[in-house]
């Protein structure tokens, strides 16, 4: 009884500081972001001190024509590089997990350079090749760019879903009367969907957050989000920008209870059929 009290206790106290360190770890993770959306609350214009409770901000953000076209801007690029990484992503870790050829295990190491090498590099590379072939800086260089860094996180994630169980259900659903077509969009593409959806939301964050490539091959015409954040921190960040910030950060919350609502219902129809 003894030894099963004192191992008690030690559970205990393992849970106890479990918690703490848990604690500590979302404080530091989310406390900044909630001073942040306080402060799209202040009546200060260069947010270096709490000044008092005003909501004008919101209003002057939808006036803010370079911040609202730089988020669309941004927005655009995200989603058409998703799209590319996505397509390109989906196809080459199909070819890559399902076929032989020679050099298959050159690409395959090769895919991690982009991953590996720091993002700088590449912005100075692209940037060096764009400026010898004369290609003008603008959406076209940004999205090359991001398509760069986005694609082989895409085959890698994607891949990693892939398992042996796929080329015996294609087999299966051809061997029933279905073409290839038929066979990747009713039985290959389910099978792998999560992995696509993982790629696509790895690669649209990581186009929309990008701030060293974007820098790197923007024109001088326009900018991403990021890039014209970055540019305003010189001189003072306005509280439009944490406005703007704070209704992205509750539009990804909203989304992302929308979607456990969504799969624990599918879930529990699952559960009674």
């Amino acid at each position: 009884m003894a030894a099963l009290s004192k191992r008690a206790k030690k559970e205990k106290r393992n849970r106890i500081l479990c918690d703490i360190y848990a604690f500590l770890v979302y404080a530091i993770l989310y406390i900044p972001v909630a001073v942040m959306m306080a402060f799209s609350f202040n009546d200060q214009r260069y947010n270096y001190y709490w000044n008092g409770f005003t909501t004008e901000w919101y209003g002057k953000l939808f006036t803010n024509t370079a911040l609202i076209d730089s988020l669309w801007y941004t927005i655009i690029i995200a989603i058409l590089s998703t799209l590319i990484s996505v397509f390109i992503g989906t196809i080459g870790a199909l070819g890559l997990k399902k076929y032989e050829f020679r050099g298959k295990k050159l690409i395959n190491n090769m895919l991690y350079i982009p991953i590996i090498v720091p993002e700088i590099v590449l912005a100075v590379a692209l940037l060096i090749i764009f400026m010898k072939l004369g290609f003008s800086l603008g959406m076209g260089s940004i999205l090359i760019g991001h398509c760069t860094f986005c694609i082989p996180y895409a085959v890698v994630t994607i891949k990693g879903r892939i398992s042996g169980d796929n080329e015996t259900l294609e087999e299966a659903s051809m061997d029933l009367g279905a073409n290839r077509v038929q066979t990747f969009l009713r039985v290959t593409l389910p099978t792998i969907f999560p992995g696509v959806m993982s790629a696509a939301f790895l690669s649209f964050t990581m186009s929309f957050d990008d701030v060293v490539m974007s820098n790197m091959l923007a024109g001088a015409r326009q900018s991403t989000l990021p890039v014209l954040i970055l540019s305003m921190n010189k001189s003072g960040i306005t509280p439009d920008v944490n406005a703007l910030t704070t209704i992205m950060v509750l539009v990804i919350v909203t989304a992302m209870i929308l979607n456990n609502i969504i799969q624990n219902s599918f879930k529990k129809k699952k559960g009674k059929n």
